[in-house]
C-alpha cells in the first residue's frame, strides 16, 4: 500500500437489516488508487451490501466511508447519483446489457449520462470496443453475443467513462471456466491500465488470485486471506 491518502476508506462501517440481521460489523478497509482487490466470503456474510455502501446505494449504520476524501454521509442523494454516474463503473453477474441497445449504445451510456458530446462519445466507445476485443460487434445486438461477449460488453461500459472505482460483482458467475479467465483477465488488465482501482466480489479462489490482494468477509470483519 502506497504512503499516500487511500481513494476508499472505511471505517468502523456495521450495517443490519432489522433488529436481528446484522450483516456487516465493524468493518475497516482501505484501497489505494490502482489496486485491485477481491473479497471472498460464504452466501449472506454481507459481500453485495459492502459493494452498495461503498457505491452510496445505502448507508452504513455506523462508520464512515470516505471516497478520494469525501465523506459519503455527508453527500445527498441527488449527490451520490452524479457521484456513482462519473467516477464509478459497476460490472454485476447478470450483465445488466439493454437488450434493445446495440453494443455500441450499451457502452456509450455512461457516456450519454453524463452529457458528452456525440463525435466525443462515439471515439471513446470505439476505443474501448477495440481495447476489449469487440469492434467488430458495435452494432450486434445482445442476443447475438456469447456469455463472454457480453460481460466484455459490461466490462466496457463499466470503464468507458474513466471511473476512479471499478465495482465487480460476482462478474463470472454464469460463464464456463475458460471464459470467466478470459473475462477475470481482461477485467484486471483494463482496470490497472486506465489507472482505476477495483473490488472483485467473489465466491471464486481461481477468480480471486487474479487480485493483488485477497480479503475475506465473515463474522469478523473483513481481514486479509
Amino acid at each position: 500500500m502506497s504512503d499516500a491518502r487511500p481513494l476508499l476508506s472505511l471505517r468502523g462501517v456495521s450495517k443490519s437489516f432489522g433488529a436481528s440481521r446484522a450483516v456487516l460489523r465493524r468493518v475497516d478497509f482501505d484501497l489505494a488508487a490502482g489496486e485491485y482487490v477481491a473479497v471472498m466470503g460464504e452466501s449472506g456474510v454481507g459481500k453485495s451490501t459492502l459493494l452498495n455502501l461503498i457505491a452510496g446505494l445505502d448507508r452504513p449504520d455506523e462508520g464512515t466511508i470516505a471516497f478520494d476524501g469525501v465523506e459519503l454521509a455527508a453527500m445527498g442523494d441527488d449527490a451520490l447519483a452524479r457521484l456513482r454516474r462519473r467516477r464509478m463503473g459497476f460490472v454485476f453477474q447478470a450483465f445488466h446489457v439493454l437488450p434493445y441497445l446495440t453494443v455500441a449504445q450499451n457502452v456509450g451510456l455512461p457516456l450519454l449520462l453524463n452529457g458528452v458530446p456525440g463525435a466525443q462519445a462515439a471515439s471513446q466507445v470505439a476505443a474501448m470496443l477495440r481495447a476489449v476485443g469487440l469492434d467488430g460487434r458495435a452494432q450486434s445486438l445482445p442476443r447475438e453475443l456469447s456469455g463472454g461477449e457480453t460481460q466484455r460488453v459490461a466490462i466496457a461500459r463499466a470503464l468507458v467513462h474513466g471511473p476512479r472505482l471499478v465495482l465487480a460483482d460476482e462478474p463470472t458467475g454464469n460463464l464456463d471456466r475458460e471464459t470467466a479467465a478470459q473475462v477475470l483477465a481482461l477485467l484486471r488488465e483494463r482496470v490497472k491500465g486506465e489507472g482505476s482501482a477495483g473490488i472483485l466480489v467473489t465466491h471464486s479462489a481461481a477468480a480471486a488470485r487474479a487480485a493483488d490482494r485477497i480479503c475475506v468477509l465473515g463474522e469478523g470483519g473483513l481481514r486479509p486471506a
